[in-house]
């Protein structure tokens, strides 16, 4: 699937610099196809393929960019008449514009407002902005191609190459960003959402691996675990097991805070997650791996809201109904470490097998 993802990203990029080459276009729908191409894509293999169509009706909020609807929505290819785009809209600014600042305008507010979702682009930038608990917009999700109109030509000029380093990510962000309006019950389909932020987050931590906080996490990590992280590939499987170590606690304390009684209310805080926590040393290795000091450097804090924010659309009953405790690894863990590191699996370099089997057992303790 990455491989695809990498496929799809650089046709995409093929496109916006082949457009960009003939210099006769405008600065916004010249690249209309190539978006919808992009996300069209992206949407065909999704659970209700979403399909992102140009040129809506104005349903009294303006005329958005595009709409992303499912194929359920559709008649023909074309959307029944008075059905709302069920996965938002897409509002589309040239290359040079800021999207961060467009995301703060009135056009958009005014989207909101009807489409309850808008993700906001300029090409080089993805911003999602989602509907908050309060029921005001909230900035989700964000993704950054290159940070102005120069670099992103540049980025588009090698389509292959630059695929190849940032095809993954962004394809997966995308999935992400088709989806912010489903409501998750499945293990596996978690599953997949947390191994991509940990894989977001493995990239991350790869690129600032010689911070010195990593040191004291990564005794902590040998002393808990019983092992020694030696040579190259075994600095890349501490990273790797530091990373799972992070997701599946989190995860952990998800189910340990879902399945208090009476039933939460509230909404799960990532922050608060050691609490949740039962087993001495994976609480003390993630109060380690929490701390400020050493997450803000890392870039971490961003992605663990994220994935705060995507637990929270879990319908709980649903989820905990369907998640065995005695089949945790086969029906969770194994679909996460597919999504997060398939190598690592085949080797069966399974880092967290002890701690998810002491977690398993705590939890009705």
């Amino acid at each position: 699937m990455a491989d695809k993802l990498v496929k799809i990203v650089e046709d995409y990029f093929s496109a916006l610099r082949d457009v960009h080459r003939l210099g006769a276009g405008t600065p916004e729908r010249t690249h209309y196809p190539a978006v919808a191409n992009l996300l069209n894509a992206i949407g065909v293999d999704l659970k209700g393929r979403v399909l992102c169509l140009s040129d809506l009706e104005n349903t009294g909020a303006g005329h958005p960019d595009f709409g992303l609807f499912t194929s359920s929505q559709l008649q023909r290819g074309v959307p029944r008449k008075g059905q709302m785009p069920e996965r938002g809209v897409i509002e589309m600014k040239p290359v040079a514009d800021d999207a961060w600042v467009k995301a703060r305008s009135d056009q958009v507010s005014t989207y909101f407002q009807t489409y309850r979702l808008v993700i906001v682009t300029n090409l080089r930038d993805f911003l999602i902005i989602g509907e908050a608990p309060n029921g005001q917009p909230e900035k989700r999700e964000s993704f950054r191609l290159a940070k102005d109109e120069t670099s992103f030509w540049e980025l588009v000029s090698t389509p292959r190459k630059s695929a190849e380093r940032i095809g993954r990510a962004f394809g997966e962000y995308l999935k992400r960003a088709l989806t912010q309006s489903v409501a998750l019950r499945e293990p596996k389909d978690l599953a997949w959402f947390l191994a991509s932020y940990a894989r977001d987050a493995l990239e991350r931590v790869e690129a600032k691996k010689e911070l010195p906080g990593l040191a004291s996490i990564k005794s902590a990590l040998e002393e808990a675990l019983g092992m020694k992280f030696e040579a190259d590939k075994g600095e890349h499987f501490f990273r790797s097991t530091l990373v799972q170590t992070l997701f599946y606690g989190v995860f952990s304390s998800w189910v340990l805070w879902a399945r208090q009684k009476p039933p939460p209310t509230g909404r799960f805080e990532w922050r608060e997650a050691i609490w949740h926590l039962n087993v001495p040393f994976v609480s003390a290795l993630f109060q380690q791996l929490a701390a400020p000091q050493h997450l803000k450097p890392l870039g971490l804090v961003e992605l663990l809201d994220w994935t705060e924010a995507t637990l929270n659309r879990v319908v709980k009953e649903e989820f905990l109904q369907k998640f065995n405790d005695a089949d945790a690894v086969q029906f969770f863990y194994e679909p996460f470490l597919e999504a997060f590191d398939p190598v690592l699996r085949k080797e069966r370099q399974i880092g967290l097998s002890c701690a998810i089997s002491d977690i398993t057992a705590f939890e009705h303790r």
